[in-house]
């Protein structure tokens, strides 16, 4: 038997521009999740988000302003489905980093890539692959042991996780929507659009919800208009890259996500349980079998 041997270059090889591009946000989204979550002790999360995105969109208007004059009926369809849907899952997710630590927010935010099948499932009456189950299994394991770190008892579900899995479906009907629209619309005026759309929707809400605006504070200030550019460029890069890549490809990059955020979230000071971190592991075996798709192998394959 012979093996070739790894290099950089084929590792590298084995990703698009576009592949490479996501994966590089992963990186960023990773990040996010500790900012928000020092400004969430600020700031209620309706108000961040809308500050956020609304940053954000009039950003990205800035940059394609000459382009928005050609905005269509189409555009202005896609960017409300997405911005509405980016609107209710940030809510969420700043909803759960109240009560809950930014590395246990991203891990079962991360859920979410699970999720996409069944939806998927849901919309379009085809049954999940075999793996998809298996990694539910695994995700689900996981998420009882991410949501219960002392064991105290087998299921312990508090407002912050319940909020946050809530989120993550949300966002996973947000890959779906980005992946339907991706293609068939400018992706510039697309996603000035969705961000500008998020961020109205989210101020538009605070009065229903009860929520004021809050004492001025540089921390939700500066993480507000931090985050709103950041979030600019993330969704330019997912709506670009999804006009080449599938949603269930760019899942399993959005994968690495959480380990980012673990990772960043451990160097600002998160230190989740041994029981958290072993749901941690639990909940990314099961996004990675959930897009795994083993062949048998024949005769000539198992000479390779």
């Amino acid at each position: 038997m012979l093996l070739k041997p790894w290099t950089r270059t084929a590792v590298l090889s084995r990703f698009s521009r576009q592949e490479a591009a996501l994966l590089a946000v992963t990186v960023l989204w990773g990040g996010t999740f500790v900012v928000m979550h020092a400004a969430m002790a600020h700031s209620g999360p309706l108000f961040f988000v809308g500050l956020r995105f609304v940053v954000a969109g009039l950003a990205t208007m800035l940059v394609f302003r000459r382009l928005m004059a050609g905005v269509t009926q189409a555009e202005l369809l896609a960017g409300a489905a997405i911005g509405a849907s980016i609107c209710v899952a940030y809510a969420l997710l700043g909803q759960g980093l109240q009560s809950i630590e930014a590395s246990r927010a991203a891990f079962l935010t991360a859920l979410y890539v699970p999720a996409v099948p069944l939806l998927q499932w849901l919309l379009t009456r085809r049954a999940p692959h075999p793996m998809v189950w298996a990694g539910i299994g695994l995700a689900f394991v996981g998420l009882l042991l991410v949501s219960n770190p002392g064991g105290a008892s087998l299921w312990r579900l508090g407002v912050g996780e319940a909020a946050t899995i809530l989120g993550a479906f949300v966002i996973a009907l947000e890959i779906l929507l980005i992946g339907k629209y991706a293609g068939q619309v400018n992706v510039q005026r697309v996603t000035a659009i969705q961000l500008l759309v998020a961020g109205v929707c989210a101020l538009a809400a605070m009065p229903l919800a009860g929520e004021s605006v809050p004492a001025f504070s540089w921390v939700w200030a500066a993480s507000g208009v931090g985050l709103g550019l950041v979030s600019a460029l993330i969704h330019l890069t997912m709506n670009w890259a999804q006009q080449s890549v599938s949603p269930t490809r760019a899942t399993l990059i959005y994968a690495t996500d959480p380990v980012w955020a673990g990772i960043i979230g451990r160097i600002a000071g998160d230190r989740l349980p041994a029981t958290a971190l072993l749901g941690a592991v639990f909940i990314v075996a099961g996004i990675l079998a959930s897009e795994l798709r083993p062949r048998r192998l024949g005769p000539a394959a198992a000479t390779h």
